[in-house]
């Protein structure tokens, strides 16, 4: 019996032609060419200066079919034939009027957008504002990508003097500052022979913070305080071990969640709450030498990590990098400050 190759019967695409990579760089030159001459503005108005109009592919169909209905009518005098060929060319050209109004006048705003971490989509909400007392139908945004293939579009309608939120996603970049992509708008309406459209470049930029580690290890102890010989320590649920029952006015963030689970679990309805006391005599940093990792990334995604669980737990911390500290505290503000300084490092 003849072996069979695991790769047999199996399609392998055929490599691209040599000439198509000079022709994509000089593709892609002209595109970066045409989008530095674009002003960055986070609010766009569309004129007749920045909307483009080409026929699509049914257009150019739709242009071909009326030439050999117009060779046709002429050969064989058929004036029912001029009559349908005109009855056509006529609606195309109304169509093309209507698609470019149906864009142009528009106004579009990029709301800043929230930080991500890499690997995550960057959610842009532009508003699309129209003054015009006639609805506008079939609008569509998207970022543009290397191609058009690539260019995901999504689609709305603007109501007459109304507006219109859009919300398209951007696959975030690496880690830290970053320029929104280029975007574009368009439409085919009425018809579908035309394609009207614009490029809008945002000035906006995007914070994007490290990926954070998938299984990171716990948290590391706590240091004593000045004037206290020890403190309490961080155990491997990421809890500390000082804990007591639960006063009636203990914020809710005190509990220890965890333990009030099992104890419900139980039969029983006992909850503890953290020592205040104890979280007091000792102080939580978060150290890039504490890590155990040699790769700078590696490091960066762990203490990304770490940040996200002791906020997340309600734990002061305060961070140290090698160029950069911030004293312990808590909080959405102190959280973000943690994570643009590991975004920035």
């Amino acid at each position: 019996m003849r072996a069979v190759h695991p790769s047999a019967g199996k399609s392998t695409p055929a490599p691209a032609p040599s000439w198509r990579h000079p022709v994509r760089r000089l593709r892609h030159r002209v595109r970066q060419w045409f989008f530095n001459r674009l002003p960055a503005t986070d609010t766009q108005l569309l004129t007749q200066r920045n909307v483009y109009i080409l026929p699509t592919r049914a257009g150019w169909m739709l242009a071909l079919t009326l030439l050999v209905l117009l060779v046709a009518s002429i050969n064989y005098q058929l004036n029912l034939g001029y009559l349908l060929t005109f009855l056509l060319a006529g609606s195309a050209l109304v169509g093309m009027h209507l698609c470019h109004g149906n864009l142009r006048g528009l106004t579009l705003h990029l709301a800043p957008p929230a930080p991500v971490h890499a690997g995550q989509a960057v959610l842009l909400d532009i508003r699309l504002s129209s003054e015009r007392k006639k609805s506008r139908y079939g609008i569509g945004l998207g970022v543009m990508g290397q191609d058009k293939a690539h260019t995901a579009l999504a689609w709305t309608d603007v109501p007459a003097q109304g507006d219109a939120v859009l919300q398209v996603a951007w696959p975030a970049p690496r880690r830290g500052w970053h320029a929104v992509e280029p975007l574009t708008a368009q439409t085919l309406f009425p018809l579908g022979t035309f394609r009207v459209w614009t490029v809008w470049r945002p000035a906006v930029p995007v914070l994007v913070y490290p990926q954070p580690e998938a299984h990171p290890p716990p948290l590391p102890g706590g240091e004593p305080q000045p004037g206290h010989a020890g403190g309490a320590r961080v155990q491997a649920t990421g809890e500390f071990d000082g804990v007591r029952a639960y006063r009636r006015g203990d914020p809710l963030r005190a509990v220890v969640w965890k333990q009030a689970a099992k104890a419900f679990a139980s039969g029983r309805d006992d909850l503890v709450s953290r020592d205040a006391l104890s979280s007091q005599r000792q102080q939580l940093w978060l150290d890039h030498t504490q890590c155990g990792l040699g790769e700078p990334e590696a490091r960066l995604s762990r203490l990304t990590a770490w940040v996200l669980m002791a906020d997340r737990l309600g734990l002061d911390y305060g961070m140290r990098l090698p160029r950069w500290q911030c004293a312990p505290d808590q909080g959405a503000a102190h959280r973000a400050r943690c994570l643009e300084a590991l975004a920035l490092c």
